[in-house]
Order: C-alpha cells, then structure tokens, then sequence
C-alpha cells in the first residue's frame, strides 16, 4: 500500500526559515500561502506558530505573542506554539527567565496550547511531518480554510470577556463567536451562557449572579451626595 503523502501549509514568510527546505528533504509538499493566522497548518483543525527564541522574547514584551495565541485558538481546536532554539540561544537572550516562564505558563495553562520544544529547524520540520502524519491517520482534510483575522476592536472585546471572573482567553473566544458582542454575552441567560463549550451549568450560573449582584451601600450614597442640592 503506498504511502499517503504529507501535504503542509506554510506562510510566505517561512520561506527563509529553511524549515520549507527540510520539509522538502522529508519528502513532503509544501504549499505556500499568506496565512492570516498560524506560520503552519498541519491538518485542517491543526495550526503552528513557530517563534524562534529571539522572537518569542520580543513577542512577549511587545503583546503579539496573546494576540496570536488568541486567534489560534479561536480558529482551530488544536493549536501548537513551536518554540526553535538551542538551550544556549535561551541563555544568551533570556534576561529575566521568570517572564518568559511565565508567559508561556499563560500559553499552556490559560489558552490551552500545546508547547513544543525543538533545537534547530530540521527538528521543526519533523516535527510538523508528525504531526501531519497523525492527521492523516485520524481525520483527512482541506487544510486551507477561510479565516479572518481579528481586528483590534474584537482583540479588546476579547480582553473585557477574559477578565470576566472563571472565563479567561479560551473560554472567551468561544463567547464572542457565539454572542457575537460583549453586551449580548453580559445579557445571555444562565441557560445561555452554559451551552457553550467548556462553560457549563455551574460556572454559567456562578457567572450569571456575580453579574446580576447588587450592593448598595446607603451610607457611602449619602456620603458621596453631602454637598450637593437637590
């Protein structure tokens, strides 16, 4: 029985990474495209960021770094952030390793997405044929699907959802693709809001009292109008 072959998507700009060169040497097809979210897709729910450690550094400081990790996962269910670069790169670079412990702490922990470590771009590269494998195996696809990119005023609806108290960037992105704005999110039912995926009954109705919660401090309300006629 031949073999399938292992179809991947790359962004344009990965040209000159040579990881598209490796994948070539690996015997598979690559497809060159502007992604507008993801460097690699591997199946059609499966996309890659791949940061070299030099660039995942500046992501951090700068925010790119949750503004992609927001689209990843509010486009496909399988995100990967591929982290390219040998331990000594990371000593030369990380000044302050707490930071990007802790962001990518947040990657893992809050949005949900995989981490892989790899030291050069010829490790990448076999890494996105396993994975592409695996896809192959499970559930064949198009890889290419529309997508479009958030613009800075979903960014910052996604910002307000996630600080709602048990929600955080998954859960929020899921919220807003349902919803489709904050406001209709802040007004949906108990019954509403627990129908979508990973909030359920419990959280949906904890979230639906602290919204509904009223506290009047009558003394503070006489105080704050002394002063003032009415």
């Amino acid at each position: 029985m031949a073999r399938e072959t292992v179809r991947i998507v790359a962004d344009e700009r990965e040209r000159q990474s040579g990881i598209p060169d490796e994948l070539a040497n690996l015997k598979a097809v690559v497809d060159y495209a502007q992604l507008k979210v993801g460097d690699y897709i591997v199946a059609s729910d499966s996309a890659v960021e791949r940061k070299s450690v030099r660039d995942l550094v500046q992501s951090i400081y700068d925010g790119r770094l949750f503004t992609q990790c927001s689209e990843l996962v509010t486009h496909y269910a399988r995100p990967v952030l591929i982290v390219e670069g040998s331990n000594e790169m990371f000593e030369r670079v990380i000044d302050n390793p707490m930071v990007i412990y802790g962001a990518l702490a947040s990657v893992a922990l809050d949005f949900r997405i995989a981490i892989i470590h790899t030291p050069s771009a010829s490790h990448t590269a076999k890494a996105l044929i396993a994975m592409a494998n695996r896809a192959l195996k499970e559930k064949p696809g198009p890889l290419l699907r529309k997508v479009k990119k958030s613009n800075p005023a979903q960014m910052q609806q996604l910002s307000i959802l996630a600080s709602l108290p048990g929600v955080g960037d998954k859960l929020a992105a899921r919220l807003l693709t349902k919803f489709k704005t904050p406001m209709k999110v802040l007004n949906a039912s108990t019954a509403e809001l627990a129908r979508v995926e990973g909030m359920g009954l419990a959280r949906a109705a904890k979230l639906r009292k602290i919204l509904d919660h009223a506290q009047v401090d009558s003394k503070n309300e006489q105080t704050a109008l002394d002063g003032y006629e009415i």
